[in-house]
């Protein structure tokens, strides 16, 4: 299989962004962490994907900040992966794709997980995004000033 193409000095934040995150077990990995997994084993029977697979894509979110390792918080020789800050800021992207595949990729009626609010049990409102006034902008509202290399 061919390298893909390091996208870590385009122009583009998106593109930067993909480069970290943009393979599909990074997201999926980063989603059982916000889920409250921390040990290898536990991301390995959750996603099922091989162990050299994910070894790699936990060491490349180690690698670019995302997640830290630190000892087991029962005190067993055992690692942990805790998301760092940068990891952590990933949430509003998470919830934003959980979102669109509840509204895009499910028929009506069908089950699917749901992400609620702790305190009332209440499901997420759909994520929006807004004007500094609080309007709710739509693509045709925006424009991209591109910077050329």
């Amino acid at each position: 299989m061919a390298k893909r193409k390091s996208m870590r000095s385009d122009p583009c934040p998106v593109a930067r962004a993909l480069d970290v995150i943009g393979e599909r077990w990074a997201l999926l990995i980063v989603r059982d962490a916000f889920d409250g997994m921390r040990r290898f084993g536990e991301f390995q029977k959750s996603l099922g994907v091989a162990r050299n697979i994910l070894a790699d894509r936990l060491q490349a979110l180690v690698d670019e900040g995302i997640f830290t390792v630190a000892p087991a918080s029962d005190g067993s020789a055992y690692q942990e992966y805790v998301l760092a800050s940068k990891g952590l800021a990933l949430f509003p992207v998470v919830v934003g794709l959980r979102q669109w595949g509840e509204a895009q990729l499910f028929d009506k009626g069908e089950a699917h997980s749901t992400l609620l609010e702790k305190d009332s049990g209440a499901a997420l409102p759909a994520m929006q995004v807004v004007s500094k006034d609080g309007r709710v902008l739509q693509v045709s509202d925006t424009q991209v000033h591109k910077v050329r290399p």
